[in-house]
């Protein structure tokens, strides 16, 4: 069943129960590309654009109280997930975001009607235009909704959970601060260190990455509401930028402020590259400290398997009772794609001419995908992994015991060539490093077990 629209271009069917309206339906039809739609985050963030933009307009004299109330409902309903199925479209459309702009603001006009019980697309009581969008432009609120979205997700979802896997690794540092290993550098083998040390460097590269994101979110807080098409503000009223940035503050508890200069965060949107930049920095981090779980718990016979990763589920359909580090993998998977979509935001953010950037769909799109598959991976891998992880300490032992790298305490002693001769003749024949300094005689027996004591070799931190 079908119902006709209007639009300026003239009339078209849209399905006849659906909310959005004629420019929404364009878009149905005109952008069938891909299956990625714009995310709901972005849609609660433009709804709440609309629900402040009312009250500052009522506030302003343009739409009267009656109006502002509706616009403001509805958008309380899209915020509360209540009409989810109602934003279709693709990010693959208009590079400004113009048809989501729209197809929030015919949904919310259609709440309206449909709460009345006036016709569907009557745009009675509220224009999708004249109402809704008053005041705006999609060129000022679809980068801003990137930005509230990107911020609220960050601070709702990712970094509450990196905080989780931070505590996590500090936790097992502290546990794990007497478990003596060798090191390893160029994968050969190094000095000793502790495994609580070797965690600690995990916990302190997600404590820095933690950090850069937040630090660089403070940039997202100015918002380029009130500048309209390009950034100068035509048909907005004097002061609506700042009000309208001050409801936003006051409905999301965050400190979200006007842009001082619009035209830059319109035309640009270099903050939000940024900020995706950041999410690399993490995905990154994430790739290196999963990649060292995959080598030390690699084995069980036949490879380093220090570490003693939970068995999830059976690894091989042909080799029985193989284990696999498969979290380590997803999270690899993970941090690998979100590698490849910041060089796409990069790109995106390079992407302006003069004064409109036309890849804001994409951008967001790619920055709250990474957020959510970050958070995603780092929950799945805390949870069915790192929590589970057991050291296998004779196996630790055994290495540290053969290793031929403590020689590296003698040199001070005896110098560099002498100490390397005794690893040397030690690897050669097969010996211990205590046989191999025996028989060189560069030094005494007992001065040897004083300095090749692992426990002195490493440090203080």
């Amino acid at each position: 069943m079908k119902r006709l629209e209007k639009d300026s271009l003239g009339s078209i069917n849209v399905p006849k129960d659906a909310l959005w309206g004629a420019q929404t339906q364009r878009s149905i039809i005109n952008f069938a590309i891909g299956d990625e739609v714009i995310p709901l985050e972005i849609i609660y963030a433009i709804a709440q654009i609309k629900a402040s933009a009312a009250r500052v307009n009522n506030h302003l004299g343009l739409i009267n109280t009656e109006i502002s109330q509706y616009i403001t409902e509805a958008s309380s309903e899209i915020i509360t997930g209540k009409h989810d199925d109602q934003f279709p479209l693709k990010v693959w459309q208009t590079g400004s975001g113009t048809q989501t702009n729209m197809n929030v603001n015919e949904v919310i006009s259609n709440i309206a009607s449909k709460r009345l019980n006036n016709p569907l697309g009557s745009h009675d009581p509220l224009h999708p235009n004249d109402h809704v969008n008053c005041s705006q432009s999609t060129n000022d609120v679809f980068p801003a909704a990137i930005q509230i979205a990107t911020i609220i997700t960050l601070k709702d979802s990712l970094i509450p959970e990196l905080k989780k896997l931070i505590d996590l690794f500090h936790q097992q540092s502290k546990q794990w601060k007497d478990i003596i290993k060798i090191g390893r550098t160029h994968l050969q083998d190094a000095v000793p260190l502790t495994l609580g040390q070797e965690v600690s460097a995990w916990e302190a590269q997600l404590e820095a990455s933690l950090e850069r994101i937040e630090i660089n979110l403070k940039e997202l807080y100015p918002l380029p509401l009130g500048g309209t098409a390009i950034g100068t503000g035509l048909n907005t009223p004097k002061n609506f930028d700042n009000l309208i940035a001050l409801d936003i503050a006051r409905q999301t508890n965050l400190p979200f402020k006007t842009a001082t200069n619009k035209f830059a965060i319109m035309a640009s949107h270099d903050g939000l590259v940024n900020i995706m930049s950041q999410l690399k920095l993490l995905a990154i981090s994430l790739l290196k400290i999963v990649n060292d779980l995959r080598l030390l718990s690699c084995g069980p016979r036949a490879g380093i398997s220090e570490l003693q990763l939970p068995a999830n589920e059976p690894g091989s359909s042909i080799m029985p009772g193989k284990i696999n580090p498969t979290q380590c993998e997803a999270m690899a998977m993970v941090c690998t794609q979100i590698i490849g979509m910041d060089t796409s935001v990069s790109i995106a953010g390079s992407g302006g001419h003069l004064q409109m950037n036309v890849y804001k769909p994409l951008i967001g799109y790619n920055i709250l995908t990474s957020i959510n598959l970050i958070q995603n991976a780092c929950e799945s891998c805390r949870k069915n992994m790192i929590e589970g992880i057991q050291p296998n300490k004779p196996k630790i032992k055994e290495y540290l015991e053969n290793s031929l790298m403590l020689v590296t305490a003698l040199a001070p002693s005896i110098g560099y060539e002498k100490a390397s001769k005794i690893a040397q003749l030690a690897y050669d024949k097969n010996l211990s490093l205590r046989q191999a300094s025996n028989q060189l005689h560069y030094i005494s027996q007992e001065e040897f077990d004083n300095l090749i004591d692992p426990k002195s070799m490493i440090g203080h931190n």
